[in-house]
């Protein structure tokens, strides 16, 4: 009899995950956006996010931004070293050869004259920052986006860029940490500074819009596709059809960028 009750709360654990996805698939009906069907589900993984993000992740960023502005542009420094790399990678991908090449140099100065990173020296001697990543090189080779999708805890994203992460995060160097606890130390740490950097982009989207769901989705739509056209990207229909598309503005990603 024990053995009945073991098998069935262990059959039990391995369906409940499968019906928990297959309700949530079925409260995911149509959304007026048309690129996100999945509004319904968006929309409640977008509120888990501003709930987390009230009681959890914004007090740590304002702790964090409490730090002397040396420390934190250090910490900036040295995670936006590591992710040159990649980003180098990225552009050679894309067929823009020059700035690899620059991306490699930016590595190579600011680890060796830099301390690691420590001092963006790469910036003063005119070595542009770059901001490129796996989803935008997809975009370049004529992937299109997909749906709009809201992630737990990462926020606005679509399935060309969830695929681009997966692939982003499978050559991060902190992943490459053996120790795990320093490992999640590291990304723990390089969360919570990106978290910080944005302290105040936060409280202009909520003043900015009725509906901050909306007005993010469209922010994340122009912002993706101008990064993936360098700043010139052509007309979208779709977009222009969207009622709020035109609110956001997105920055220019030729933008230096001091940390990442």
């Amino acid at each position: 009899m024990n053995n009945r009750k073991t098998d069935s709360k262990a059959v039990l654990r391995r369906v409940a995950p499968l019906l928990l996805a297959l309700g949530l698939a079925a409260c995911a009906g149509p959304g007026g956006h048309p690129k996100d069907p999945l509004e319904p589900l968006n929309r409640a993984t977008f509120r888990f996010n501003e709930e987390a993000d009230r009681y959890v992740m914004r007090p740590a960023a304002e702790v964090y931004d409490l730090a002397p502005l040396p420390v934190k542009v250090g910490v900036g420094n040295v995670f936006g070293n590591l992710a040159d790399i990649w980003i180098g990678v990225n552009n050679l991908l894309q067929g823009k050869f020059l700035d690899g090449l620059s991306d490699g140099g930016r590595v190579l100065v600011n680890t060796t004259i830099g301390m690691f990173g420590i001092f963006d020296i790469a910036s003063e001697l005119g070595l542009e920052k770059h901001d490129e990543d796996l989803g935008q090189t997809l975009g370049r080779w004529g992937v299109g986006d997909g749906p709009y999708l809201v992630l737990p805890f990462l926020g606005a994203s679509n399935v060309r860029d969830t695929v681009g992460l997966v692939g982003d995060l499978r050559v991060d160097p902190v992943r490459a940490v053996e120790d795990m606890g320093n490992r999640n130390r590291l990304t723990a740490l390089r969360f919570i500074n990106r978290r910080a950097q944005l302290l105040g982009a936060d409280t202009t989207a909520e003043q900015a819009a009725l509906d901050k769901y909306d007005y993010l989705r469209s922010f994340y739509m122009q912002y993706r596709k101008s990064q993936i056209y360098d700043g010139r990207p052509p007309r979208d229909k779709d977009l222009d059809d969207d009622p709020g598309a035109d609110d956001p503005v997105a920055p220019s990603p030729d933008k230096k960028e001091t940390a990442q």
